[in-house]
């Protein structure tokens, strides 16, 4: 296992923004037809493509934005969208057969952010049924008789393939993180609420996160700039200290991936970066029963009227879910729901207490599993989800069936910025 082996910089967004008209032609016709060769093997897609409708947002983007020198961040880049996000002309599925008129409605916020910023709304990706625990067909491009993860499935594993360098995700339990680092791309799911999800066929209002993938840690604050109209970069450059959360939430990692992660920690160390074991996170069982209480019943409420006239067309997995959150009373989903805030204040005050920059441990458990039956676990993935707070995944080594492994780095809710800023030093540490 290597030191570090971070995603390529061949998808760097900046060579689209500065293309000509005949330019970006030729980039897009190029991400086609990769797309278009590597699809019926790695089934990235939720539907074919438009190339009409490609060829139109080149030549509307070219009208709006006529000065080369004024064009937005996004200029040009073609982004694969998730299956569960409203975008004008286009019906979504949800990785479900119900009917596509179910999810009629108004573009998404953050695909009409996109589209202000200059991205094309290039393909839609596949996803797990309505982003839960029931597989797409999506292939792990690194082998593909491994999953890719879920429920961001066909968004991480184009970015993987190179089908495009941006693609948009969701969150609710580990569906950003974990198939990045299956995939070995950046994932970054920011804090609750960061990215709007309105326009998104929700699961759990509660926690679900917009998140997306990129090939590139240096594009991270650019793509959030897009997103948040409050957006400033950090400049932080002081020494960091990290915190390592020791004790029952980590023992769940093999012990092969534990070999691995000593190893980054070791290289992290030698770099200068102080690492710190933190007891915490030792009530993983009871965090990981509120989330999941908490995500089966707002799924129920979410689904109710569609579950009781379809319920013979949800997949078993899903349909198993919805009725399991039928059967949560209002005040479990209360306690639920304030467990969120009260595991985000005990991290935090850890942080305080401990003058942590960052938290640091595993992706996942290990390698992406072999196998199209499941999508992996997102143990590693599920407190942070719980208490809203912004993660980063940066593809890291490989392990011993060769795929990609990734560090999760957690920083302060709402401090974004300062968390991509530490995260961009990780990388110069690692990678000396």
């Amino acid at each position: 296992m290597t030191n570090a082996n971070f995603a390529s910089e061949t998808l760097s967004i900046s060579k689209y923004r500065n293309s000509s008209k005949e330019e970006l032609r030729q980039l897009l016709k190029q991400h086609i037809d990769l797309l278009e060769s590597i699809d019926p093997h790695l089934h990235i897609l939720a539907h074919g493509l438009d190339k009409g409708k490609i060829e139109q947002q080149i030549d509307a983007l070219f009208n709006r934005f006529e000065d080369p020198n004024h064009r937005p961040p996004l200029f040009g880049v073609p982004v694969g969208i998730k299956d569960i996000f409203r975008v004008d002309g286009v019906s979504i599925k949800c990785g479900s057969l119900l009917p596509a008129v179910l999810f009629k409605g108004e573009q998404a916020e953050c695909v009409q952010k996109l589209y202000d910023a200059g991205a094309i709304l290039f393909a839609q990706t596949a996803t797990t049924e309505f982003a839960y625990f029931e597989p797409a067909a999506t292939k792990n491009p690194h082998n593909p008789k491994h999953t890719p993860g879920g429920s961001s499935s066909g968004s991480a594993a184009g970015v993987a393939a190179g089908a495009f360098p941006l693609a948009l995700g969701t969150q609710t339990v580990g569906s950003v993180i974990r198939p990045a680092s299956y995939c070995g791309v950046v994932g970054m799911k920011p804090s609750y609420g960061k990215i709007p999800s309105e326009g998104v066929v929700y699961f759990s209002r509660t926690v679900d996160h917009i998140g997306f993938f990129c090939q590139n840690i240096s594009e991270l604050s650019c793509i959030m700039e897009v997103f948040d109209s409050q957006w400033t970069p950090s400049d932080k450059q002081k020494p960091l200290r990290i915190g390592v959360p020791n004790g029952k939430y980590l023992d769940q990692v093999p012990t092969e991936t534990m070999t691995w992660f000593k190893e980054v920690l070791s290289n992290l160390e030698a770099g200068g970066i102080e690492i710190t074991w933190v007891n915490c996170l030792d009530r993983i069982e009871a965090i990981s029963d509120n989330h999941t209480d908490l995500i089966a019943a707002e799924l129920a409420q979410e689904h109710a009227h569609w579950f009781k006239e379809y319920s013979h067309l949800y997949r078993p997995t899903t349909g198993n879910f919805i009725l399991k959150g039928q059967s949560i009373s209002n005040s479990r989903l209360a306690e639920a729901r304030k467990s969120c805030l009260d595991l985000r204040q005990e991290l935090t005050d850890l942080m305080n207490r401990h003058s942590l920059d960052l938290w640091i441990c595993p992706s996942t458990l290990g390698e992406a599993p072999i196998g199209q039956q499941g999508t992996g676990s997102p143990s590693m993935n599920l407190p942070w989800t719980h208490a809203g707070m912004p993660v980063i995944s940066i593809p890291c080594g490989t392990g011993g069936m060769g795929l990609p492994l990734g560090i999760q780095c957690i920083g302060r809710f709402d401090e974004d910025h300062h968390l991509i800023a530490d995260v961009s030093n990780f990388k110069n540490t690692l990678e000396t």
